[in-house]
């Protein structure tokens, strides 16, 4: 049996055998990521699945938190017209200027726009449920996959990294968003209907390279709601794990009643609970990421 030795930010190094993960590969503790000399230009990672529930905005929320505490400094880009990203970070947007207004103005400063949280190193640009109708407004705009990447170009030398919580869809947002970004990463639910989509994603972000995006690339595919009690949950990581190898994030995100009650407080659960489980996870996942190359 592997003896392990716990390290200071939860999670557990190595002494003689490497011990398997959930995704049934050895477990790496990924080490804390170096501090930058200097800020910029940022990576732009889109967050993307077109079905709900999957834990899209929860991971922005929670990664862009556990990337800001190591140092990077990170804007979390709200593209969901419920508001949700903006609401779990304790931002009000009901009567503040959003990211639908520099869709429409792309001449706007996004600095005019672009909010402080509670989180040292995190900045958000809000939304609200005007977003709902900015592919009518868009529809008939010359160039108009490209409205977001210009709007973000802007701001990127001023961050790190900029995360994208993208809608339940694949629409125009989503399109912008993927068209601005370098990478994507998909979380997805450990959960059978939650494969079922997963390929018409896949299609779409190669559409998007092969018209719009040559460089954008798949950064992971995140297994959430990850229940290790459940022969359900097991079968259907082992299903991602075949279906997409080294694609799939070594860190695996649990259920837990902690995630809601963060987001009603209004803050990432890195601030709400940071010795819980959840936290370390997404911790771990920031380390991964950065030892990826994903995230300076």
């Amino acid at each position: 049996m592997a003896s392990k030795r716990s390290t200071a930010d939860g999670d557990s190094a190595v002494t003689t055998d490497t011990p398997m993960g959930p995704t049934g590969r050895p477990y790496h503790g990924f080490a804390t990521p170096s501090k930058l000399d200097g800020h910029g230009p940022a990576r732009i990672i889109s967050l993307c699945n077109q079905k709900g529930g999957v834990g899209k905005t929860t991971t922005t929320i929670n990664l862009a938190a556990a990337l800001a505490s190591y140092g990077r400094r990170v804007l979390a880009v709200d593209f969901d017209p419920q508001g949700a990203l903006s609401a779990g970070l304790g931002v009000q947007t009901h009567e503040s200027a959003t990211i639908y207004d520099l869709l429409l103005d792309p001449k706007r400063d996004p600095n005019e726009v672009i909010v402080s949280t509670s989180v040292d190193g995190l900045d958000i640009l809000p939304a609200n449920i005007d977003l709902s109708a900015a592919e009518v407004h868009l529809v008939n705009e010359v160039a108009r996959e490209t409205i977001l990447a210009r709007v973000l170009r802007k701001v990127a030398g001023d961050y790190d990294v900029i995360l994208i919580d993208c809608q339940p869809s694949l629409g125009l947002l989503t399109v912008n968003a993927l068209t601005a970004s370098h990478g994507v990463l998909i979380p997805l639910e450990c959960e059978f209907f939650a494969l079922r989509g997963v390929a018409l994603l896949i299609e779409t972000i190669d559409k998007v390279r092969d018209r719009l995006n040559p460089a954008i690339t798949l950064d992971g595919v995140l297994a959430t709601m990850y229940d290790p009690r459940t022969l359900h949950s097991r079968e259907v990581l082992e299903r991602v794990v075949d279906a997409f190898g080294d694609d799939v994030l070594e860190t695996v995100i649990g259920r837990t009643v902690k995630f809601p009650d963060a987001s009603v407080a209004g803050v990432p659960i890195t601030k709400f609970a940071p010795e819980h489980s959840a936290a370390q996870a997404y911790l771990r996942l920031a380390r991964e990421l950065v030892s990826r190359g994903a995230v300076a």
